[in-house]
């Protein structure tokens, strides 16, 4: 080990993308930090005899020979075998050039885009003191509106769908997936009819299971189990350890259970949980003080 920890190669972020934040006549400069990291473990392939590296080489299908960079050329098959071969200089022309701008057209409520369109993030920060006012001017009437701002943005030669909302006290930028690329649910089997209505009483039961796991949103509560072990395995194995897999007990159930039976069972398991308050119900449970009203008497007249 060479004091990383397994599976993470962090250093300081870095910007990776720098331009302007454009609505109206009003332009932000602005630097883009990626939002989010990579913490999976990553291998290599091995050789087992000798734990030499595994290599890729393009090779021709046709003599299984490697073919050289040069001679290398894309093609898109129209047909089982058929190709239409693009050049590298008709793909060029074709890139969208880097404008170094968010162009934003619209502004919508923030509630109406699932999250299903979102790709990437980053964090927005304003390029050089004189972006600051600007920035703090965006962020605050974005937040006091509820609206995320929605545009165009040129990345690494790629066009992107980009939302830019508030988030956490500060400007955050997301990829988006186009519309076309989102498969509707009416083109997926399997999913049942709205129309098909559940028991009340099913539906009665449900609803007390959802609302005794009630709970407010804390992502740190939720951690990568698997890749937390991995990586201890690998620090162990890396000591010199003998490692002896465990056999796993739990056998997956495949029999067909009572479903009123099994919505019971849940929720008596979990009214033995420990109760967690969301913020709505410590809120609804915080004790209120009524004020005091004095009622002020007129002064009593006084006859000689």
């Amino acid at each position: 080990m060479d004091g990383r920890e397994a599976g993470y190669a962090r250093g300081v972020p870095r910007p990776v993308w720098s331009g302007t934040l454009s609505f109206g006549l009003v332009s932000v400069p602005v630097k883009a930090y990626s939002a989010v990291h990579d913490h999976n473990v990553h291998f290599h392939q091995l050789q087992k005899r000798t734990g030499a590296r595994i290599n890729y080489d393009k090779v021709s299908a046709k003599s299984g020979k490697p073919v050289p960079k040069e001679e290398i050329e894309k093609g898109f098959e129209v047909a089982k075998g058929e190709y239409v071969v693009v050049d590298l200089d008709e793909l060029e022309a074709l890139r969208p050039r880097s404008t170094k701008t968010v162009e934003i057209t619209d502004f919508v409520d923030l509630a109406a885009v699932d999250p299903i369109y979102y790709e990437h993030t980053y964090w927005l920060v304003p390029d050089g003191d004189a972006a600051t006012r600007a920035y703090r001017l965006l962020l605050a009437a974005m937040e006091k509106s509820q609206r995320v701002a929605v545009g165009t943005v040129v990345m690494r030669n790629k066009q992107y769908l980009a939302a830019v909302r508030p988030l956490d006290g500060a400007l955050a930028m997301s990829t988006m997936r186009f519309a076309d690329e989102i498969v509707p649910q009416k083109k997926i089997d399997g999913i049942p009819a709205a129309r098909s209505k559940p028991a009340p009483k099913e539906l009665a039961l449900a609803s007390q299971i959802i609302e005794s796991l009630a709970s407010d949103w804390d992502p740190a509560r939720y951690r990568d189990t698997y890749t937390e072990q991995l990586r201890d395995l690998i620090k162990r194995k890396a000591k010199g350890e003998k490692i002896t897999p465990e056999a796993d007990d739990e056998e997956s159930s495949t029999n067909v259970v009572d479903l009123m039976a099994a919505l019971q069972a849940s929720l008596e398991s979990g009214r033995r949980r420990p109760v967690k308050k969301t913020a709505r119900a410590r809120a609804r449970a915080a004790p209120t003080t009524a004020k005091k009203t004095t009622k002020k008497s007129s002064p009593r007249r006084q006859t000689a």
